[in-house]
């Protein structure tokens, strides 16, 4: 099981990386991305340090990391810009911040998001047809989230996706130990939303073969 929806210090986490890493390896993964909230503020920062931790991170390690961002709240014209530059400094995982309906997300952000350089755009809420079809077009991944409210959309994410045959994810959205759950306990919530253990298995499987590539390739097919 890879969970690519994670933070640590660097943003609004509670954990060292090094710490983040160390309990998912003991909840049972086999690799994460750290992907810590940025905007124009904080972004050279938080690229540098993720970085940094990754470069140093024992290559023997049974848990692999790939360095990650996530773009949050952010504008939606600033998507296209920062998402470059991430990916230019090194960043393998770049996550944007979805409308869901916990928080004040703008209007358009969804669609603006999935026009970017993104691979996985995080609880998008009530999400459209369109901007599934744009999803599916551009190989973006839609999730499927553990996390308290933002995970209030789950089932119409699945429902929807499912009939427009895009991609997905399970993630935690892990902020805090509390938040760092089993494998097990993170398909159950995809199980709640309406998955299939078919569908839950074909999930994974995607999830694997993207991460595995990107820790030998070092960055996703552009579309």
């Amino acid at each position: 099981m890879y969970n690519l929806h994670c933070h640590s210090l660097l943003s609004d986490g509670v954990l060292l990386p090094s710490e983040v890493a160390a309990r998912y390896l003991a909840a049972g993964y086999k690799g994460i991305a750290i992907t810590d909230h940025a905007d124009y503020s904080n972004i050279e920062v938080v690229i540098k340090g993720i970085i940094e931790f990754v470069k140093y991170w024992p290559v023997h390690s049974k848990i692999k990391i790939l360095p990650g961002i996530e773009l949050t709240h952010v504008p939606p014209e600033q998507f296209k810009p920062l998402a470059k530059y991430a990916r230019e400094n090194g960043i393998k995982i770049i996550v944007a911040h979805g409308e869901t309906i916990v928080e004040p997300v703008a209007i358009g952000t969804n669609h603006a998001a999935l026009e970017a350089d993104i691979d996985i755009l995080a609880h998008p809420g009530l999400i459209s047809d369109d901007d599934i079809r744009l999803a599916k077009l551009r190989n973006i991944f839609l999730e499927i989230t553990a996390r308290k409210g933002h995970r209030d959309t789950n089932t119409h994410i699945v429902e929807r996706v499912r009939q427009l045959d895009a991609d997905m994810v399970l993630n935690t959205d892990g902020h805090a130990p509390e938040d760092i759950i089993s494998p097990e306990k993170l398909i159950s919530f995809g199980i709640n939303a309406g998955l299939s253990i078919e569908e839950v298995e074909k999930i994974n499987y995607k999830v694997e073969s993207f991460f595995k590539r990107l820790l030998t390739v070092g960055k996703k097919e552009i579309i």
